[in-house]
């Protein structure tokens, strides 16, 4: 209540007085001088104009960087007052306007590096004992001045404490060694902002920044993080500087124009308040329907935009301030000084205390100040930024306090160069309003951001607090009410984030519109990070103003907070093929080791084929047995004899020679796989092609001599064995030691595994071996399909005939089903097929002799089986 009526009787003195002495309040004399620089006003000349090296004079005031000095002059007088901090030491300051301008922000910049007690710089080799006139500087407040600044103050490595520039380059101290900062830097500032848009699953969004080092930084800074966590930027572009001027107008309504037609509903304004004015005056007086405006810290309670007519019209504005608060007493503080700015005495001092400032250097430090009256600024009075200030000023003194070597009984007023403050600035840690602050790697006091919400009560705007940044967001959505009629988050998506396995299709005019395709067997998404980096153009990229030409980014091979904007990366775009090796389903992240696939011994088909195999040999044993207890019968004589007993062992080894099908492939049962096979079938064929050649010249070629009939009935018959074994088995050496079968891997055939299978390396000598085994069943059948024999007599060829037919038959059936069956089976089937054909073979020849031997022995008789030219029997050969 007495703040409310010491503001009216301020404003009733003001209106009765007139002018006051504000602009004599900005300089005070003291042990140690600190400078100050400040926007006490903006400038309203177009310096492309200016023809000569004049002093720039701001007219129109910037009421807000008045309350920044007023804070700094405050601090000073705090700590003047204190017995704590600087105990006897008295600073004083030197302030003055930069009017948000680089060529004005130099001039004054020149005056603090002057030699103490002169208005020159001098030129020396060495400037270790070179005396500055301040000891330090704060501000200036935007990063376009400090870049200029610090550059300056950085070769007399004179303490520049920034209460306000947060440019990312400032933080390289190899570049800027004198910089420090009491706010944070805009990468900062972009993490949260990326954070908030995360938080409401917003990922269509327009981004603008102002023409300046604050929004050009700041925004690509910005765009690169939220790029990387997967927030598209449908348009992007800069607030030209002076809206006022016919061309940048222009621009700026195209911008406004461009951001109406991406239909966003969420638009970041990473830009200072004078560029934000202007647009968003553009974007009312068309009309444009309500968005979400996010905003940072420079102009979300900037007097200057919440002044603008039917703001509260353009939607919902949520943005970030700088952790502070108030500063204590600072209020009181200037209620009292414009009290007393309004009195003659007062007044007449402060002149005479100022009457051997540097007037005829710079002039009045801020001439339009005198008329403004507490009125004027009341609102202002609770600007966080005065608190950055505020511990601008105090960082220094701290740092001069140690420097000093101050103690509680006082301070020794000893020479302090300001190159000397620097290592203890750099590890500065002190305790203000129970609040503790220390400069980081970076040289900032990084305490973090509040999240701020317009909230328009009966067209009244208060800012409400609804969460705060520090390492992550912390904000209660509850607090805030969204422009929707439902009062509801509104949606600002132009596709669903795709799940892991997915990558990005993309559809329509821009490159962050897409779908999300399911990569597809044997392919996955790999991990970001671990493919190289695609860049994109996209339509409307950030142009510089005047300029809406697209352009193209690179990317970094790596993702991470630090990415360039505007990239997508090679594993959100393509599917990576798995290795040969390994497979993936549908919807994959990562790739399996693939399993093997061969006939294992334990699936129910080996399992089958096995018992059909044991039934086999089990058949053949048995067979063989009984032939050898009736050897010398007429039937067993009759039908080989001895060379019986030995097909019937080749038809065993046969049996036995499948198992190199079965079980994983090897170089060793690859290669013995198909002679082992044909050789023991011929050697079984042999002894049907003498008993072949036996009975074509019995009934044939009666004519021919007797002894003939001595290389196929006697001994001399084993010679012919031999003789066709001995051929194969060459042949089998040659196909073993030249092209042999080898073990390979199919990877492609199947899905989750890798085929192991045999492979046929030359089917030219796959097709000699068994050829010249086929070729003795063609002999063999074509000696016997044609034998008449004589009533009475068991026909001997008939047995003959229907083996060799059961073998063409089953070579037939085989390469039929070989070729149609998959290749996971084609083992099984090769196996199938030659058990069918010792089957086939033992039927045919065998079985019906053991139903003689067995139930009909009667038949076994000289007279039944054996007969000779004339008909007369004859004894065959053992």
């Amino acid at each position: 209540m007495a703040r409310v009526l010491l503001l009216c009787l301020s404003f009733g003195c003001s209106a009765a007085h007139g002018r006051t002495c504000m602009s004599a309040q900005f300089k005070k004399p003291g042990d140690y001088i600190l400078g100050g620089l400040f926007p006490f006003g903006m400038n309203t000349m177009n310096l492309s104009e200016r023809l000569e090296p004049s002093v720039i004079v701001c007219e129109r005031l910037y009421a807000s960087g008045l309350i920044w000095a007023l804070g700094m002059k405050f601090a000073i007088d705090q700590i003047n007052n204190s017995t704590s901090l600087l105990p006897g030491i008295k600073l004083g300051y030197e302030i003055y306007d930069t009017c948000l301008e680089p060529v004005v922000v130099i001039q004054p910049s020149l005056l603090f590096l002057t030699g103490k007690g002169s208005t020159g710089i001098r030129v020396l080799c060495s400037y270790t004992d070179y005396q500055t006139r301040v000891t330090a500087v704060i501000g200036p407040y935007v990063s376009d001045l400090a870049l200029i600044t610090a550059k300056l103050f950085g070769f007399f490595l004179i303490p520049q404490v920034s209460y306000g520039a947060s440019s990312e380059k400032l933080s390289q101290e190899e570049y800027y060694p004198s910089f420090f900062r009491t706010v944070p830097s805009d990468k900062s500032q972009s993490k949260a902002l990326v954070e908030l848009l995360d938080k409401f699953e917003w990922n269509w969004i327009a981004a603008i920044g102002s023409e300046n080092e604050y929004g050009r930084e700041g925004l690509g800074t910005f765009s690169g993080l939220a790029t990387a966590q997967g927030i598209c930027i449908a348009y992007e572009a800069l607030i030209p500087a002076d809206p006022s001027v016919p061309q940048d107008h222009q621009e700026l309504e195209k911008i406004i124009k461009y951001i109406n037609e991406t239909q966003v509903n969420v638009i970041v304004l990473f830009s200072v308040d004078r560029p934000v004015q202007a647009l968003l005056e553009q974007w009312i007086s068309h009309g444009f329907s309500q968005k979400v405006w996010i905003a940072t810290e420079a102009w979300v309670m900037s007097d200057i935009v919440t002044s603008i007519p039917n703001i509260q019209t353009i939607g919902t504005v949520i943005g970030f301030t700088i952790k502070g608060g108030i500063v204590p007493g600072f209020q009181d503080y200037v209620t009292d000084l414009f009290a007393s700015v309004q009195q003659e005495s007062f007044c007449r001092a402060s002149w005479e205390a100022s009457r051997d400032a540097d007037t005829a250097v710079l002039g009045p430090q801020c001439r339009q100040c005198d008329n403004v009256s507490l009125h004027d600024v009341a609102h202002l009075l609770e600007n966080q930024q005065t608190y950055a200030v505020y511990v601008a000023v105090y960082s220094v003194a701290h740092t001069l306090h140690r420097a000093l070597g101050c103690t509680a009984e006082g301070c020794p007023k000893a020479t302090v160069k300001s190159w000397q403050l620097l290592d203890i600035m750099k590890t500065l840690q002190f305790t203000l309003d129970n609040q503790l602050f220390r400069m980081d790697t970076f040289h900032s006091t990084n305490q973090g951001y509040d999240v701020m919400f317009w909230s328009w009560q009966k067209n009244s705007l208060q800012y409400v607090p609804v969460g705060d940044y520090q390492e992550s967001l912390s904000i209660n959505t509850s607090q805030i009410w969204f422009h929707t009629l439902d009062k509801e988050k509104p949606v600002s998506t132009c596709f669903r984030r795709c799940e892991p396995g997915q990558i990005k299709r993309v559809k329509g005019f821009h490159l962050c519109c897409y779908d999300c395709i399911d990569c597809k067997e044997n392919t996955y998404q790999s991990t970001k990070g671990t493919a190289s980096a695609v860049p994109v153009t996209r339509r409307h990229e950030l142009p510089a103003a005047g300029s809406l030409q697209p352009r193209q980014t690179a990317c970094e091979a790596a993702p991470s907070l630090t990415a360039p904007p505007h990239c997508w990366f090679a594993e959100d775009l393509f599917c990576t093929d798995c290795p040969e090796h390994q497979w993936s389903p549908i919807r994959s992240t990562k790739c399996y080791d693939r399993s093997e696939r061969y006939l294992f011994w334990d699936e129910p088909l080996v399992v089958g084929l096995l018992v059909l195999m044991l039934f086999a040999m089990v058949l053949t044993c048995l067979t063989a047995v009984l032939f050898l207890k009736n050897l010398n019968t007429p039937l067993v004589q009759a039908s080989g004899g001895a060379r019986s007993l030995f097909a019937l062992l080749c038809l065993l080894l046969i049996c036995l020679s499948l198992c190199l099908h079965i079980g994983k492939p090897t170089a060793v049962s690859c290669m013995m796989q198909q002679p082992l096979y044909t050789l023991c079938l011929t050697a079984c064929f042999s002894t049907f092609l003498v008993k072949s050649l036996e009975i074509v010249l019995l009934t044939e070629f009666t004519s021919c001599p007797k002894s003939s009939l001595l290389w196929v009935t006697q001994k001399r018959a084993w010679l012919i064995v031999a003789a066709v074994c001995l051929v194969e088995s060459m042949l089998c050496f040659w196909y073993i030691y030249s092209v042999p079968a080898i073990p390979v891997s199919n990877y492609k055939l199947l899905p989750s595994q890798v085929l192991i299978r045999c492979n046929i390396q030359s089917w030219f000598a796959f097709i000699m071996i068994h050829g010249y085994t086929g070729g003795l069943a063609f002999i063999c059948f074509l000696c016997t399909f044609m034998v008449q024999t004589p009533a009475k007599k068991y026909n001997i060829a008939r047995g003959i005939t229907f083996t060799m037919l059961s073998y063409f038959v089953t070579w037939i059936a085989f390469v039929a089903t070989y070729s149609t069956v998959k290749q996971t089976q084609q083992p099984a089937a090769q196996i199938f097929g030659q058990l069918l054909f010792v089957l086939g073979l033992l039927a045919s020849y065998y079985l019906p002799k053991c139903y003689i031997l067995l139930f009909k022995p009667g038949w076994n008789t000289a007279a039944y089986f054996h007969y000779t030219k004339e008909g007369t029997h004859e004894k065959d050969s053992r």
